[in-house]
């Protein structure tokens, strides 16, 4: 089998967005001739519907979440969507795991409270801060290398 790549659904096209809406992202055409792509959007593999409401870690970040510290609250409702985060990332790990002999990279969209690589948002404002989304975090942890959507030199290079 070639060498795959996981991608974050939503950055091949897919209207898969909390908003419903994709994003057109550069680096798909740097991989689409060389791996075998592997789509995921934990946030809908945990039982989110599309669209939905906009959802931010409270405290920390997918670390903190996935050890039980904190928790993914709507922004506007509060309501409580940690399981169904959690779950999600769980079962793109279980998609990944298929192929994991196989998979070079793991490629997640930034800024996301699943899969952002490098930065999420913060819970009480709109500005950015470091950390990682609870899928990033769960990949990391299981020994994948993940890049964030945002690299597109590292994803080049691949």
């Amino acid at each position: 089998m070639d060498s795959v790549i996981v991608v974050s659904m939503c950055l091949l096209g897919i209207k898969c967005r909390y908003d419903g809406k994709s994003v057109s992202w550069e680096g798909l055409k740097f991989i689409k001739d060389s791996f075998f792509i592997l789509p995921v959007c934990p946030e809908q593999l945990g039982g989110l519907p599309t669209p939905r409401p906009p959802s931010k870690i409270e405290k920390g970040d997918g670390f903190t979440v996935l050890e039980g510290r904190s928790r993914i609250l709507t922004v506007e409702g509060k309501i409580d969507v940690t399981a169904n985060f959690i779950r999600g990332s769980q079962e793109a790990l279980k998609i990944a795991n298929l192929f994991r002999e196989n998979v070079k990279a793991v490629i997640l969209k930034e800024k996301s409270p699943s899969c952002g690589v490098k930065t999420i948002y913060n819970f009480n404002t709109d500005s950015l801060k470091t950390g990682k989304g609870v899928t990033a975090a769960l990949f990391i942890k299981n020994g994948y290398r993940v890049l964030s959507s945002d690299a597109l030199e590292e994803i080049k290079k691949l």
